[in-house]
């Protein structure tokens, strides 16, 4: 018998069918994610366009254009003294997307190279565990703050105040997954035949971590934004001259009666900032999850 050749119709139907790449179908399913990225993207692109986009240099003070309301030669209005509100609210942007950035990386990077060790050495387990403990046992602004009163305010200072107190979550979460882990089947295996403790971590170990890690990373990167403009706030951060979210707002709160612009837009661009994180970091949790990874 001769094979059935496809009808027309049939080919026509196949044409009519949209195309979907199965890789992107999730995104679809997770709005939050989109909207995330989406004002992140907007916000980091303010802070990256900032030469250019700034009418105004952040430093440059007019005593004749003090505390203006926003118009349109002041889009955010001026502070106290003189400053472009907006100027200085998208040069400050930079400061808090580069300490998210880094204490996100920072704190992922050390958390997951202890956390690994105490999984997988348990005489190492104890020890850095009681120590974890000690650290967690103090709240992480008052370490920040008493870290920053032992050192120069800086920058640098300031990411590495704020990373300390984020390592201790990250090696709870990181220990948590590598003790089940380690009782898999496969890594059985992998020891069985001789296979070195370093090779079964990068080649079994790590790439199960991947998700949570980066939506634990999401998470410690928007605390980072909000205890830097903490910090900023009560003096104990980023020097004062810096323009950041928190130093704006911090020189403000004496004017809220007469210019509440001057901390009106700083505090919206860093409850968005931390916003659109979190947002991420649900959609991400949430498309990483392998159990709803089969619904899709």
């Amino acid at each position: 018998m001769s094979a059935t050749l496809p009808t027309p119709d049939a080919d026509s139907q196949a044409l009519e069918t949209p195309f979907v790449l199965p890789r992107f179908r999730w995104i679809r399913k997770h709005p939050t994610l989109i909207i995330g990225a989406l004002i992140l993207a907007a916000i980091a692109g303010l802070s990256i366009a900032a030469p250019w986009l700034a009418q105004f240099d952040p430093q440059d003070m007019d005593p004749l254009a003090r505390l203006l309301k926003p118009s349109t030669a002041h889009w955010f209005g001026t502070d106290a003294l003189g400053r472009d509100v907006f100027s200085r609210a998208v040069w400050g942007g930079r400061v808090s997307l580069i300490v998210a950035l880094s204490v996100g990386v920072l704190a992922t990077g050390i958390g997951g190279l202890i956390g690994l060790i105490a999984g997988f050495l348990p005489r190492a387990d104890g020890v850095v565990m009681r120590v974890m403990d000690g650290l967690m046992a103090i709240p992480g602004m008052l370490l920040a703050i008493a870290l920053m009163a032992l050192t120069r305010a800086s920058l640098v200072t300031v990411i590495v105040a704020i990373t300390i107190p984020e390592v201790p979550r990250m090696v709870r979460l990181v220990r948590s997954v590598s003790l089940t882990l380690r009782e898999q089947l496969y890594i059985e295996a992998a020891r069985a035949v001789g296979t070195r403790l370093p090779v079964i971590l990068v080649r079994h170990v790590l790439p199960n971590m991947v998700a949570p890690l980066i939506v634990q990373a999401t998470f410690v990167a928007a605390a980072a934004v909000l205890t830097e403009a903490a910090l900023s706030f009560l003096g104990v951060g980023i020097p004062a001259q810096t323009p950041t979210w928190g130093n704006m707002m911090a020189e403000g709160r004496n004017f809220v009666a007469v210019a509440f612009h001057i901390i009106l837009y700083p505090g919206l661009l860093l409850a968005a900032t931390v916003l659109a994180i979190n947002l991420m970091g649900d959609g991400l949790r949430d498309a990483l999850d392998p159990r709803l990874a089969r619904q899709l």
